[in-house]
């Protein structure tokens, strides 16, 4: 077993996406309601919709671990890479588990001729934050983004040069 970022398999969908349920349940009940939770993991992790993301050269999927125990998505938006997703399950967090995902997205953003990588995070996911300043993103503006049904991101825009 090895915990070096692999891509994801299309028979591992199902796991990542219990693993992003628990993700979610242990970061975001004090950050947003449990129906935006619920409506956002049916819609972001929906089956289909992340296979449709693995044929698609344009995304990347990027899993740590068997079952899987952190995961990453990236994919390219125009000259910018967009870190859509970088989640370690709780039990797994401050392992060098998440530093390997984004190294293996930042590698794969180069290699598709990205300048930027991107990405937004909860304005009060003040622990996720802390760990992309760490990693060298910088704040370029904050935003709230409406998802829809009443629901909103209130995030952060943050990038780092590659």
């Amino acid at each position: 077993m090895t915990d070096a970022p692999r891509r994801l398999l299309p028979e591992e969908v199902g796991a990542l996406a219990a693993l992003a349920r628990i993700v979610w349940q242990a970061t975001y009940p004090a950050l947003i309601s449990q129906a935006q939770i619920d409506a956002m993991l049916a819609d972001r992790y929906a089956a289909a919709r992340i296979r449709s993301q693995l044929d698609d050269a344009r995304h990347a999927w990027w899993v740590t671990g068997s079952p899987p125990a952190g995961f990453a998505h990236v994919y390219v938006d125009a000259t910018a890479a967009k870190l859509d997703k970088l989640y370690v399950h709780p039990g797994r967090q401050r392992q060098g588990l998440g530093t390997a995902l984004l190294h293996a997205c930042a590698d794969w953003a180069r290699a598709q001729r990205c300048l930027v990588l991107r990405l937004q995070v909860n304005r009060g996911n003040i622990p996720a934050i802390r760990a992309y300043e760490s990693y060298g993103f910088h704040l370029v503006e904050s935003r709230v983004f409406d998802i829809g049904n009443g629901h909103v991101m209130d995030d952060h825009v943050m990038e780092i040069t590659l």
